[in-house]
């Protein structure tokens, strides 16, 4: 037995290792090749072709690779395409190609389920994400920011929309606040590669909309969850209003108590104390989000999130960062099936060229508006009229939000079984997959092409020297400027 041992010690350290892509790709299969053995054993016939596992498990890898492989196209001098724009391109190639279709199906039940476990993920990342310090120090145009271009194009895109699509008003609303919200999944990174460059550092633009951003998600999801509640309720309209701000009152009583729970419990003095607070954090946001669907005051669930979310980072402090983290690496599991799950609910064969050619309509009179109310609302604040359209245009990309909350009302309609709500809840998803299709791309190019034409370059080696520019450096002397950098 030990001269065997010995033996192959030695032919293992004779035999060459693969290493590197190959090592990769090799131990990826393996461990997808395992995980599918095992599902096949507990599930049998619905892990093969046509099974619901079967098509949650191809949705999900084909929008990984379409992910990577968006993430491998990159242009000079611009930042990469956000990855989410090609997992849910393959989300959309597979619903509609011939024969893929039908032996990738996915159970309605399935997919809305596995979207609201996204959408707790979301909300819990959101929460957590908001620095108490910042909202005691934010400045006027931060909010105005936030708050101003998302209330107004969500308005102009309800009366539009109520005109063009015949759109009721409370779902003319419920669209308009869902096409609202700005996209940290595209401004974030792209402002932090132009931080890292320095451009527009010296008036802090980058900080200012990686701050605005998150308020401005918070103000589109509180606004769709109200109207979320006034679409599905009976009655009176008055009756229908008063019963979506209780909802509001009651997500934000529950995320108070919840936040409180979690602020004591566990104690520091537990073992496990990272995962163990995530767990409970992602278990009582998935709660949320799921009983008070079960109630019928789905608005309800996503507030309590945020806001328990957000009190139980006040209580951990600096120690949060570890339960983010830990988050992030739920999300890298959960953001290729929501976007995957997004594109798979869009069949193109059914869409109608009118409802297709009004949407792009309603989409770009509510970005005009967008642009508009941006460029004028950071009027005053100390910015020059370059760095004023910089920030319009770096106001406009979409993506996360639309894929969390977009297909929302749709679920909750195919519950109730009502065909008119069933319509106008396609109509929503829609509007809001094209929204991503649109803007996401174009925002992301935009910001990468603009801040260098439009901000000011921060040069570090002469930030040292007085915190001169670029173009300050090269209006001196050659010498002078050679020292300073």
């Amino acid at each position: 037995m030990s001269s065997c041992c010995v033996s192959f010690i030695h032919l293992k350290d004779k035999c060459p290792r693969p290493r590197g892509l190959l090592n990769l790709l090799i131990t990826k299969a393996c461990m997808l090749a395992l995980l599918f053995g095992a599902l096949w054993a507990v599930t049998g016939s619905e892990c093969l072709p046509g099974g619901k596992v079967f098509g949650i498990i191809i949705i999900f890898i084909s929008a990984v690779l379409g992910g990577r492989l968006l993430g491998l196209v990159r242009l000079p001098r611009l930042p990469p395409l956000p990855p989410l724009l090609g997992m849910l391109l393959a989300g959309l190639v597979l619903r509609n190609v011939p024969y893929v279709t039908d032996a990738v199906y996915v159970d309605a039940h399935w997919s809305a389920a596995l979207r609201n476990m996204a959408l707790s993920v979301i909300l819990a990342r959101a929460g957590l994400g908001l620095d108490p310090s910042a909202l005691r120090r934010l400045k006027a145009v931060c909010v105005r920011v936030a708050v101003g271009p998302c209330v107004l194009e969500a308005c102009l895109v309800a009366v539009v929309s109520h005109f063009l699509l015949e759109l009721p008003w409370e779902w003319g609303f419920l669209l308009g606040f869902v096409l609202a919200a700005v996209s940290p999944a595209v401004v974030v990174p792209s402002m932090l590669l132009l931080q890292k460059e320095g451009y527009g550092t010296e008036k802090g633009i980058p900080t200012l909309l990686m701050a605005a951003g998150s308020f401005d998600d918070i103000l589109a999801i509180t606004g769709f969850s109200t109207c979320l509640g006034v679409a599905f309720s009976t009655g009176s309209t008055w009756m229908n209003v008063l019963k979506g701000l209780l909802e509001v009152v009651g997500g934000i009583v529950s995320g108070l108590l919840v936040g409180m729970f979690l602020c004591l419990f566990p104690s520091v003095d537990q073992e496990d104390l990272v995962l163990t607070r995530t767990f409970l954090l992602l278990a009582f946001s998935i709660f949320s989000v799921f009983f008070t669907h079960v109630i019928g005051s789905s608005g309800a669930g996503g507030l309590c999130t945020l806001v328990l979310a957000f009190l139980a980072a006040v209580g951990w402090g600096a120690e949060k960062a570890a339960v983010a983290a830990m988050l992030a690496r739920c999300w890298d599991v959960f953001q290729p099936l929501l976007f995957g799950l997004i594109g798979a609910e869009i069949t193109i064969a059914t869409l109608s060229i009118n409802t297709v050619g009004l949407g792009v309509a309603v989409i770009g009179i509510g970005l005009l508006l967008r642009l508009l109310a941006t460029f004028v609302l950071v009027h005053g604040a100390g910015f020059v009229l370059k760095e004023r359209l910089f920030i319009a245009i770096a106001w406009l990309p979409k993506a996360t939000v639309q894929a969390a909350i977009g297909s929302k009302a749709l679920d909750t309609a195919r519950d109730e079984g009502d065909e008119v709500n069933i319509q106008f809840g396609l109509d929503v998803l829609t509007l809001a997959v094209l929204a991503i299709l649109i803007t996401a791309p174009i925002g992301a190019l935009g910001i990468g092409l603009a801040g260098p034409r439009l901000l000011t370059q921060q040069v570090k080696g002469c930030e040292a020297g007085g915190g001169a520019t670029t173009q300050d450096c090269q209006s001196q002397d050659p010498v002078i400027c050679e020292s300073r950098l």
